[in-house]
């Protein structure tokens, strides 16, 4: 099969037919040559828009292929590399039993593959099946009235399950394990294009349905699910976890211990602190949500407000200040809702999400700056207290709604009292409020700056009448546990584990994080029939 490279094509005659043709010529052989050919890679070329192009990665298998490849030398034609992902069982230590602590990303995908070779694996979760997690959180947005355990953060899928579904990442992956995830997802309702768009994303309406299927392919393997469950301490015997006590009073035994915690398992952070487990404060961001125009946003990046091909469009914007502060924006949301995204009382954080046809009209998206040990200290719990602190004030000034403002009453320092061409879309309710009095002075001077950098890249970014939301606090884990090279802990039978043990940053790393930790189990224990 042979690999075929920038497969130039117009959107307005975009068929698998017309693929075929241009692939044909770039091999410089006739369509009919061709005799089968596969996506592999899809992205857009809007280098001069308003003619956009899609650009294409193809398998195709043809006629007589070790001429054409002997015949072309560019660097677009190639042999297709194998990218099956692989795992063998190698360890030899007895497995009594294995539990997975937490049904977001990384605890799925580790508890699947885990399940697949026989480990049966037990999986906790403090929150609720996704189906009734659901109900909570929209009472919540209605409401206000909050369950601890299960909300935006907690429960079955994890924080991502409330988000827009992107998966898209930066992660290296030489052992393509990406495949494997995107292939498995696919198989549990996942729509096929994700297989090969540049910016795949999933979106929340169907995400809920693919964790279902998956959930269920892991009881079909003889894996199981306790819901409502949390970890609340752990028996180490001689350096080695013995067995895990769960809501404060029922023992499992247990050798071999999965902490696939979410970034806001802040109580099982202290817990596991206290326990003396290796861990180190992180550097992590925080900041705001602004949000314009989903129009706007498609004219900047493909030269239409709308284009009936395409999906709404998303962006990504970096800059550093004169302060050598990082500012960027994380998680936009084409089409999406600003979410109040809390977890613990008396605090405010939010979030975006998008459902897959991303039709809300607004674009959002977090607009965060770094800080660091310098900014809240060098104990692991630090970075916790900072967060704390931002969304308790965010709560408070807020009345515990979403605390809003105009960018230009922002930039002015006064109270926002009615918005303008720009309007909003929030799940849950919000209030006018001076978003200055949350943050720290080194926090909005960097804002500014860098949204008005940002307005050189997309034009009218900084208008005054963008719409920004605080606080956005839960970008990443503010602590790393620390494991080996088989990413086990200096506690013989814990392994740390995905975005809340400090090792990933959003759906697909995760998902990667929890094969590679499998991957760590079973070079150490056999599988529990052997």
């Amino acid at each position: 099969m042979i690999r075929v490279r920038q497969v130039k094509v117009n959107i307005e005659n975009d068929s698998i037919n017309n693929i075929k043709i241009q692939t044909a010529k770039k091999l410089n052989i006739k369509p009919s040559d061709i005799l089968n050919i596969k996506i592999n890679k899809q992205s857009i070329d809007a280098r001069h828009k308003p003619e956009i192009y899609f650009l294409y990665e193809v398998d195709v298998t043809c006629n007589n292929e070790s001429n054409i490849l002997r015949k072309n030398k560019s660097n677009d034609i190639l042999i297709k590399p194998n990218e099956e992902y692989k795992i063998n069982v190698s360890g030899t230590k007895k497995l009594e039993k294995l539990v997975v602590v937490g049904a977001g990303p990384a605890g799925l995908m580790n508890a699947y593959i885990l399940a697949s070779l026989g480990y049966k694996p037990l999986v906790i979760e403090r929150g609720k099946k996704v189906e009734d997690r659901v109900k909570d959180v929209e009472e919540f947005f209605k409401t206000g009235i909050l369950n601890t355990n299960s909300n935006v953060q907690f429960g079955e899928g994890g924080a991502g399950t409330f988000s827009d579904g992107k998966l898209n990442t930066m992660v290296k992956d030489k052992e393509h394990r990406c495949k494997f995830i995107f292939k498995t997802l696919v198989e549990c309702g996942a729509p096929e294009d994700i297989l090969y768009a540049a910016k795949p994303h999933i979106g929340t309406d169907l995400l809920r349905n693919v964790i279902i299927n998956l959930r269920n392919k892991i009881i079909s393997l003889g894996g199981e699910f306790r819901y409502n469950t949390c970890l609340t301490d752990i028996n180490i015997i001689n350096n080695e976890v013995s067995s895990i006590i769960v809501n404060n009073s029922e023992k499992i035994k247990c050798n071999c211990l999965v902490l696939a915690l979410g970034h806001s398992s802040r109580d099982t952070f202290k817990m596991l602190y206290e326990k003396k487990l290796d861990m180190e404060a992180k550097p992590f961001a925080v900041g705001i949500r602004i949000q314009h125009p989903q129009s706007m946003i498609n004219m900047s990046q493909i030269g239409v407000e709308k284009h009936e091909k395409l999906l709404n469009q998303s962006y990504k914007l970096t800059y550093q200040t004169s302060k050598k502060r990082g500012v960027y924006t994380f998680c936009m949301c084409p089409g999406g809702y600003v979410v109040n995204s809390s977890s613990e009382n008396n605090m405010t954080c939010i979030n975006g999400m998008s459902n897959h046809a991303r039709e809300s009209g607004n674009a959002n998206s977090a607009i965060i700056v770094t800080v660091n040990s310098n900014d809240f200290g060098n104990n692991p719990m630090d970075g916790i207290n900072f967060q704390r602190e931002l969304e308790k004030k965010a709560y408070e000034i807020g009345e515990g709604k979403i605390p809003t403002q105009l960018y230009g009453d922002f930039k002015n320092n006064k109270i926002t009292k009615e918005f303008k061409e720009v309007k909003p879309k929030f799940k849950g309710d919000y209030k006018f409020a001076n978003i200055n009095d949350i943050l720290p002075n080194y926090i909005t001077e960097a804002l500014i700056e860098g949204i008005e950098n940002f307005a050189n890249k997309i034009k009218n970014y900084n208008r005054e009448d963008a719409i920004i939301s605080a606080v956005e606090a839960r970008t990443s884990s503010p602590i790393k546990i620390i494991r080996d090279d088989l990413c086990q802990t200096k506690i013989v039978g814990i392994f740390p584990c995905g975005e809340g043990a400090g090792y990933a940053g959003g759906i697909t790393s995760a998902c990667m994080d929890g094969l590679k930790v499998a991957e760590g189990i079973v070079n150490i224990y056999n599988t529990p029939n052997i």
